[in-house]
Order: C-alpha cells, then sequence, then structure tokens
C-alpha cells in the first residue's frame, strides 16, 4: 500500500514537473528565435508605409510634371530653375528625407524612441504650412491642394503609426519575453524532479519501545503483576 501511495505521488510530481517546465521553456526560446530572426511584424508594417509615402508624393509629383506641360519641360523649370514660390519638387524631397530619416532610424538601427519621427513630422508640418502660406501653389490647380495636404496627413499616420503602434506593443512583447523568462528560470526551483521512493518512509521504532515489548514476551509475569 505505501509503494503503491509512492509511486502514484511520484507520477502526479513527475506529470506536475514536465508540464509546469517544458511548455515555457519551449515557449521562451520560440520566441527568442523569433525575435533575432527579424523585426517585429508591426515595425515592418511602419517602414512599408513610410516607403508608401515616398511611393506615393513621387506617383502625384510625376503626374503633376506630366500635366503641367510634359516631364522634361517640367524638370527643366522645377529642378534646375527651382522656384520657392511655384515648383513642388521641394515636396518630393521632404517625402526623400522622411524616407530616408525613418528608415535609417527604425529600420536599420531600429530605435525605440520617439524623437526620429518627432524630428521629421516637425519640419515637415513647419515646411509645409510656410510654403502654403508664402509660394504661389493655390493657384496652380488641383496639384497645388493635393500635395501639400497629403504630405501633411501622411506624416501624422506615420507619427501616429509609431507611438501609438509600433512603440506600445514592442513593449508589450518586450515584458512577455521577459516573464517567460523569468518563469522558465523559477520553474526548475519550483519543481526539483519527481520524488523518489526513497523519500517516502515510515520512521523506525524506538530502541527503548523494542526492548520493553522484548522483555514482556520473555517475562509473562510482569503482565500479571
Amino acid at each position: 500500500m505505501e509503494s503503491r501511495c509512492s509511486s502514484s505521488a511520484d507520477s502526479r510530481l513527475t506529470g506536475r514537473g514536465v508540464a509546469g517546465t517544458t511548455p515555457i521553456s519551449v515557449r521562451a526560446e520560440s520566441y527568442d528565435l523569433g525575435e533575432k530572426k527579424c523585426i517585429s511584424d508591426v515595425r515592418r508594417t511602419f517602414c512599408l508605409f513610410v516607403t508608401f509615402d515616398l511611393l506615393f508624393v513621387s506617383l502625384l509629383w510625376i503626374i503633376e510634371l506630366n500635366v503641367n506641360g510634359g516631364i522634361p519641360k517640367q524638370l527643366d523649370k522645377e529642378v534646375l530653375h527651382y522656384d520657392y514660390h511655384a515648383s513642388f519638387f521641394d515636396i518630393f524631397l521632404l517625402a526623400v528625407f522622411r524616407f530616408a530619416v525613418l528608415i535609417l532610424a527604425y529600420a536599420v538601427c531600429r530605435l525605440r524612441h520617439w524623437w526620429a519621427i518627432a524630428m521629421t513630422t516637425a519640419v515637415s508640418c513647419a515646411f509645409l504650412i510656410v510654403k502654403v502660406i508664402l509660394s504661389k501653389l493655390l493657384s496652380q490647380g488641383a496639384f497645388g491642394y493635393l500635395l501639400p495636404i497629403i504630405s501633411f496627413v501622411l506624416a501624422w499616420i506615420e507619427t501616429w503609426l509609431l507611438d501609438f503602434k509600433v512603440l506600445p506593443q514592442e513593449a508589450e512583447e518586450e515584458n512577455r519575453y521577459r516573464s517567460l523568462l523569468d518563469a522558465a528560470e523559477r520553474a526548475p526551483l519550483m519543481y526539483a524532479g519527481p520524488l523518489s521512493d526513497g523519500q517516502f518512509y515510515s520512521p523506525p521504532e524506538s530502541i527503548a519501545d523494542s526492548d520493553e515489548d522484548l522483555d514482556i514476551k520473555l517475562d509473562p509475569d510482569k503482565v500479571l503483576v
């Protein structure tokens, strides 16, 4: 009976130890491998949107060049003979500036701070506001409204994505990863391993009791007395 109880307790503790330690370590290792393999999904989405910002503004600028007299003629007018009050070339350069800074900061260097996006958004907003006030873009048709507004909106969408999606989600994943590591480190201490049969035993009888019982058996007269 005693050996049966010890074997059942051994099986239960062994099951608890395996169930308690193995999944945690496997989850921590898989998380570690996934984190070291590439950047997070939300950061990759942010970088794709930054690339979309550059391509979309470039496409609008090319359409504007083609509509207003042809690409070669307008390139000569807006690039070679640049005029701050009438050219859209600086809005394209502003998109290139945002793309270069943000990709370098958040894709290459993988920063986890908002200073880079704050700088690009502040520069974009200040430049666009001043250009709309001082230039003659609003008198050049639909693109005079479209390019500044779209560039302004895209800069703020990038700021929202990084500040409310990328950084909080990556911080949450980092905390989850650390909690898994802590749990994996504590698990061997909590479940040191299966208990052996030698750990379940009955205390031996005392020597005094055994000698007294032996005397009673050898001398029955003492019992009568």
